[in-house]
């Protein structure tokens, strides 16, 4: 069984920033949209309207939501294939994702990603990767593009609890330490890789100890709160481009859902899930905004029907979107425009 982050060491405090009204408002709104979309992205899928893999964020949106109030806009994010959420949070539209789901042209990618590969160069998101652990050298090596060319923009590297033994993520993180790369690494455990939980499969139960090994600054965070997020991503962020190098977190989260929509999550109990639904990111926040009088409930209502509504018009614009022609499969392969390897 995964372990528990108490609610008295998930509302403790480092720093101590002050977050205000629109901080939390901001919060709400972006986890609400991230739920309901997803949400919606389940239904569909079993009406058969969402084909192939399909890996829902539901859970985990505090970890989204304290990333974006920590970093720029312009800083890039690269992550693994739970990225509906991600992609949403840095500003990817409903339609454009919930298009790239139904496999439509009007997708952020085409709609020849589908849901694992959403990327959007204008927005900073870099995908979207499906073999596990294979986005963290990549990540690195924006990050010294990024160094190269003097931006200061920082990159968001994240994978799974299940790609921290992969030996490209090693690799990657000895070198990241030695060109001092200024990019901040996520492992957002949800404590089941597929199926299998940290305890059955590794010996280092507490992940952020391994960029250790490489006198990496690493600790673990309560990505049940989207105050603990923040905190800790600003911290690396602004260590990063101060030109002090990488960082790693280990942001415990929880999945509510199983692995991918072909998942029944047999493997933990109702009284697990029970138990981390009770200590749910939104539900926290909507209590924070309300206890302060930052809102009412019925102006949060309100906002959540307007939610529902955005995600209800992405559907209606992806099922009324065309397929993508048949020959944008020679397409986005290589850049270079007259390659002479791709024959139609």
């Amino acid at each position: 069984m995964a372990k528990k982050a108490t609610t008295k060491s998930r509302r403790k405090s480092t720093t101590k920033p002050v977050f205000g009204k629109d901080t939390y408002m901001y919060w709400y709104e972006l986890m609400l949209m991230l739920r309901r979309f997803e949400e919606k992205a389940g239904q569909l899928y079993g009406q058969q309207k969402i084909r192939g893999f399909c890996h829902l964020y539901i859970g985990q949106e505090a970890v989204a939501a304290g990333i974006m109030t920590a970093t720029n806009a312009d800083d890039p994010v690269i992550t693994a294939y739970r990225d509906h959420g991600l992609a949403l949070a840095k500003g990817i539209s409903a339609d454009a994702c919930m298009a790239e789901l139904f496999g439509k042209a009007t997708g952020c990618a085409g709609g020849k990603g589908g849901s694992m590969h959403f990327f959007s160069k204008e927005h900073s998101f870099y995908g979207g990767h499906g073999i596990v652990g294979a986005q963290v050298p990549l990540g690195a090596g924006i990050a010294f593009a990024e160094q190269y060319n003097k931006t200061g923009k920082v990159c968001v590297c994240m994978f799974g609890d299940g790609a921290a033994r992969q030996g490209a993520v090693h690799e990657t993180f000895n070198l990241a330490m030695l060109w001092k790369l200024p990019v901040v690494f996520i492992c957002e455990n949800n404590y089941y890789a597929m199926g299998t939980s940290v305890e059955r499969s590794s010996n280092v139960t507490d992940i952020y100890k391994i960029g250790l090994a490489y006198d990496m600054p690493s600790k673990a965070v309560d990505g049940m709160s989207c105050e603990a997020v923040h905190e800790a991503i600003k911290e690396a962020a602004d260590r990063a481009r101060k030109g002090d190098g990488p960082t790693f977190l280990e942001i415990r989260t929880y999945r509510y859902k199983g692995h991918s929509m072909s998942d029944p999550a047999k493997y933990r109990t109702k009284e697990e899930v029970a138990k981390y639904k009770d200590d749910d990111p939104i539900k926290y926040v909507k209590k924070v905004i309300l206890d302060k009088k930052y809102a009412t409930e019925d102006s949060l209502k309100e906002m959540d029907k307007k939610v529902k509504a955005t995600v209800q018009a992405s559907i209606k614009f992806a099922e009324e979107s065309p397929f993508p022609d048949d020959a944008e499969m020679y397409n986005d392969v290589y850049i270079q425009a007259d390659y002479p390897f791709i024959k139609e």
